[in-house]
């Protein structure tokens, strides 16, 4: 069962009632916009997470200028992409009329606002997670904006492109879970304390909701069956720490815990912690009626299949029953194939994810076509989560999510 049916750009701004003939109108004026350059002009913003991309490797792309606003990260993002024009600010690099795509890697809760600032200038873009923070008016403004110009959107969501993630999508497109009708997914990331000051001063992780952080999560079942969250029940966990009791978002919690409906019924349970006794990891399992798949548990265990059998076997009670087939998986890595280009046949960040996205953000340029993380299916990762906090800051009650469909 194929995930989803990949459109052009061309299709999307038709279905959507835009234009873009050769320039996107910008008030006054006009910026010129080449829907497939011989090769994507990419402008590179923050010097953190930015810097462990492959972008200088893909044949179709060539790093063109970068920015930070500090010093030392500009001077960074020049060294690792070989490249001799920075910015100081986004701001400015938006203006370039030699750029036309932005690898955005700024703070999270700045990603829609640069993202529209981006596309203001003509620009396709590709996002940190998540696309929008903490408010359903910042996604829904992301997606006009987006609808407006007709211009590429992806989120580098590393989730759809971890190894494990292919393979359960495979698996999933050849039949092999027979009714997958339940998932969970987990990322727990204990110790982040150590990025909510610099310099003595607070930065915008500061106190951070973990569920306006959902997409290493939500992406593990929706980038696989395609399904769309439409009903949460979440609940929060958090204790007497000074940061849970003053921080710009309001947050009381460390942990965040949610049961998720699916619009075909299935039930999905998503964790986010970011405290306690317990191991970091980014995982998921998923639960069919002919087959299984755990991804490897941070306490030691690898990739696992279940898979229904036809032997009976008794329970520890004396009911008979099926016999289950355990079978430990060897997880291909999807990065030496020709899923990728031959420079970008090499392992990268987050479970190899990182060339892919690389791939598929500059193809989807070059080729006219949606990249898998388009608009739609950013928001369907971002926007539940911004639902399960409230869910959360109401003790659990049981809230609807606003779906957004192509219509």
């Amino acid at each position: 069962m194929a995930h989803k049916k990949v459109r052009s750009r061309r299709d999307f701004l038709k279905h959507t009632g835009c234009a873009l003939v050769g320039a996107v109108a910008l008030g006054q004026g006009a910026i010129a916009v080449n829907a497939a350059p011989k090769k994507v002009r990419i402008g590179v913003v923050g010097g953190g997470f930015g810097t462990s991309f492959q972008w200088h490797e893909h044949p179709d792309c060539v790093v063109q200028a970068v920015s930070d606003l500090r010093a030392e990260r500009r001077q960074l993002l020049m060294k690792v992409y070989n490249c001799s024009v920075a910015y100081n600010s986004l701001e400015e690099l938006v203006l370039a009329r030699d750029i036309d795509a932005i690898a955005l890697f700024t703070d999270g809760p700045l990603h829609a606002q640069h993202t529209i600032e981006a596309m203001k200038n003509g620009k396709h873009v590709i996002s940190a997670v998540p696309a929008a923070w903490a408010t359903i008016e910042q996604a829904e403004l992301l997606l006009d904006t987006v609808k407006k110009y007709g211009l590429t959107y992806m989120m580098a969501e590393t989730g759809y492109y971890q190894q494990s993630t292919i393979s359960v999508r495979k698996f999933y497109e050849q039949g092999r879970f027979g009714s997958l009708y339940y998932s969970e997914a987990e990322y727990q990331h204990p110790g982040l304390e150590v990025l909510y000051f610099r310099d003595g001063k607070r930065t915008w992780r500061h106190g951070m909701a973990p569920m306006h952080y959902p997409t290493h999560c939500s992406s593990q079942l929706i980038g696989v069956t395609g399904e769309r969250l439409t009903e949460v029940v979440c609940h929060g966990w958090g204790d007497d720490d000074p940061i849970l009791k003053d921080n710009a978002w309001g947050n009381p919690f460390w942990n965040e815990s949610a049961m998720f409906r699916t619009d075909r019924g299935n039930a999905f349970r998503l964790n986010i912690w970011w405290k306690g006794a317990h191991r970091g990891c980014e995982r998921a399992q998923w639960i069919g009626d002919k087959m299984s798949f755990y991804a490897p548990h941070p306490n030691g265990l690898g990739p696992v299949i279940v898979r229904s059998a036809e032997r009976m076997e008794k329970d520890d009670a004396g009911f008979a029953r099926k016999a289950l087939k355990f079978e430990r998986y060897e997880q291909p890595h999807w990065w030496k194939t020709d899923m990728l280009p031959e420079p970008l046949r090499h392992n990268s960040g987050h479970e190899g994810s990182h060339t892919f996205l690389t791939h598929e953000f500059v193809d989807a340029i070059v080729h006219d076509r949606r990249p898998a993380i388009d608009v739609y299916e950013s928001l369907a990762y971002t926007v539940p989560g911004i639902i399960a906090h409230n869910s959360a800051l109401k003790k659990g009650e049981l809230l609807k999510i606003p779906q957004y469909n192509e219509s």
